[in-house]
């Protein structure tokens, strides 16, 4: 397999083995999409440069054009008032010929007790520039609520559909990390299969000074870890890490203990 195809490939893998952030019951008025996760050969060109959302859109698109009841009618709808872009619509399809309004979010959060009180409001962006609370927020008062403007009527005739006739859903996937110090944190609301490492500070990064270590890009903060990479001894990954750190940036990591196990985990500079 081409090198290129390869890295789609592993990269799709690694999509399809994430959960959805909620599974039966809607979390904030917000129904899950469900698709199979069947892993096929993926077959589609992606251009690299995209980033990790829109690079998501597309792994979504490709897993609903392998299902015979699901068609798609349109992706990446711009919705105008005059030439200002309002927002935009990722996906309407038909599921067994009922129509559906899809969005598509995937994310990375992390735990901290100390926001909020209720257990969606605790997780933050491990930049703290986001968080989970904000972005269900965003997809219920602006990007679902689109599809009910008068921007997008036009449009939605284009298809021969109503606003009445759509329903609206999320294909919401995340990776979620717990603080190291407290990694038997049960969720009640949120899918705990989401629970794939934890993070650290730099204060408590000496404990694993024995370890390796690896810094993938973040395309590649997709991936199951495996051993086939590049480690780092403790010192050159303190020095390298040391760069993303003083740019307020917290890096996603894998950590190879001393018994071959492999986890992953965010470097945090707050």
């Amino acid at each position: 397999m081409h090198q290129k195809t390869t890295k789609i490939q592993n990269r799709y893998d690694g999509f399809l083995q994430t959960s959805s952030l909620w599974t039966d019951t809607a979390v904030y008025g917000l129904r899950q999409f469900y698709i199979e996760n069947t892993s096929v050969k993926i077959n589609i060109e992606i251009n690299d440069k995209l980033r990790l959302g829109k690079y998501i859109e597309r792994f979504v698109s490709f897993q609903i054009s392998q299902e015979n009841n699901l068609e798609i009618l349109a992706e990446n709808i711009q919705i105008q008032q005059e030439k200002r872009t309002l927002g935009e619509l990722d996906c309407i399809l038909l599921n067994n010929g009922k129509p559906i309004h899809l969005e598509v979010i995937y994310k990375f959060y992390l735990y901290d007790a100390s926001i909020g009180t209720l257990e969606i409001e605790h997780f933050i962006g491990p930049n703290r520039k986001d968080s989970l609370i904000e972005k269900l927020k965003k997809l219920k008062e602006k990007q679902l609520p689109l599809l009910y403007s008068k921007e997008c009527l036009s449009f939605l005739k284009t298809i021969n559909l109503k606003s009445s006739e759509i329903e609206q859903q999320v294909c919401f996937k995340a990776q979620l990390f717990l603080p190291f110090l407290d990694k038997n944190i049960h969720l009640k609301e949120l899918n705990n299969n989401c629970v794939i490492g934890f993070y650290i500070n730099t204060k408590e990064l000496h404990q694993f000074k024995y370890c390796k270590f690896y810094i993938p890009n973040k395309k590649d903060w997709l991936l199951i870890p495996h051993t086939n990479v590049n480690w780092l001894n403790f010192d050159d990954f303190k020095e390298k890490s040391t760069e993303y750190l003083e740019r307020k940036f917290s890096p996603l990591c894998w950590l190879k203990k001393e018994n071959g196990e492999i986890e992953k985990f965010f470097l945090v500079w707050w």
